[in-house]
């Protein structure tokens, strides 16, 4: 069993859904943290900031790829379980290059599952019980709806981009080695976070930063592929159900129970903003809303049937998506900083994944 003190072996916590779980975790328990992180264009320091010298909170910049430094961390630090958020994540890179995707999303949680069975093998009885690797998902692997249905844990799975193929081959990577060597594996398959902390390339953010400065917000082809939207510190929430109460080897689907079509994702945006910080002249922010070449093989629809979570481990979103939006545009007109600092690297907000045909 995972108590309150437990240390904790978190990979990818300078990223988006990591911070704010490292974030959630020191708040709400009293976890050790071991934050391993690579530092890529998506994980920044500074989203750690406020927590950088908090005494249960250690930060290794490092690669899950290099198996040496895991086993040194696993003996070292003898954590209770591992939360593995460490992924390239963003579909339209994963267009322009797959092979960062391969190597971090599939090999990378090859290389985190040996280190993990290593050390987990050679525990005292005991501890090898309550032992925990918890890998987090995406509902992507899942591929497609038409208008109507849900994604559930026995969903087939049928990945679109490079980027969801490989969680998808994760996630099996995953279930293999609780099928073959017994190890106490989970996996949650989430539905689309937004919230604090968020890299500009994501719809939200970015669109969030674009309104701000005058900027188009291309809207990709007619703006009616639906995603169901999860604001993250409920997700969060979610992450320390399953890995307090869920089953090894079992799956749990997380969502927020919120569909909306992109459209109307960047329409309810620029109201939000409309109210909270008018453009000058008094025009409204959706005048600068353009439809741009759809995205090469884009999915429609995504839904979750998150009824097993809510069943099981009692758990279901604080946030509906109003009230986690302005939440969310508040943090970012808040922090702009942040959004500047996040920002001085290569990436401006150009368009990626395009392919010339």
């Amino acid at each position: 069993m995972i108590n309150m003190k437990s240390t904790i072996l978190v990979t990818g916590g300078a990223g988006f859904i990591g911070s704010n779980l490292v974030h959630y975790c020191l708040e709400h328990n009293d976890f050790t943290l071991i934050n391993l992180d690579k530092l890529t264009y998506a994980g920044n320091p500074e989203s750690l900031g406020s927590v950088s010298n908090h005494p249960r909170h250690v930060f290794i910049q490092g690669d899950i790829c290099d198996r040496n430094l895991l086993k040194k961390l696993f003996q070292s630090y003898q954590p209770r379980a591992v939360m593995h958020l460490a992924a390239e994540s963003h579909v339209d890179r994963s267009i322009e290059g797959p092979g960062e995707f391969i190597q971090t999303n599939i090999v990378g949680t090859f290389q985190l599952l040996e280190a993990a069975r290593g050390y987990w093998t050679a525990l005292p009885e005991e501890r090898k019980g309550s032992f925990r690797f918890l890998h987090i998902s995406t509902d992507e692997v899942y591929g497609t709806l038409g208008s109507e249905g849900y994604f559930t844990e026995e969903s087939r799975y049928q990945p679109s981009s490079p980027y969801s193929a490989s969680k998808a081959s994760s996630d099996h990577l995953v279930r293999a080695y609780y099928h073959t060597y017994g190890m106490p594996t989970l996996i949650t398959n989430c539905s689309n976070n937004y919230g604090p902390r968020q890299f500009p390339e994501k719809l939200i953010p970015l669109m969030i930063l674009n309104a701000l400065e005058g900027r188009e917000l291309p809207v990709y082809g007619d703006g009616q592929n639906v995603r169901d939207w999860l604001y993250v510190e409920d997700h969060c929430r979610a992450l320390l159900k399953v890995l307090a109460g869920g089953v090894p080897g079992e799956t749990y689907n997380i969502g927020g129970n919120h569909e909306k079509s992109n459209l109307d994702v960047v329409s309810t945006l620029c109201s939000l903003l409309d109210e909270i910080k008018p453009r000058s002249g008094g025009k409204p922010y959706r005048e600068q809303i353009v439809f741009v070449k759809d995205r090469p093989g884009h999915d429609f629809r995504y839904a979750i049937d998150a009824s097993k979570i809510q069943q099981i481990l009692d758990w279901k979103p604080k946030e509906n998506f109003e009230s986690g939006l302005r939440r969310t545009v508040t943090w970012y007109l808040d922090n702009l900083d942040w959004c500047a600092h996040v920002q001085d690297g290569s990436y401006q907000r150009q368009r990626l994944g395009v392919i010339d045909s």
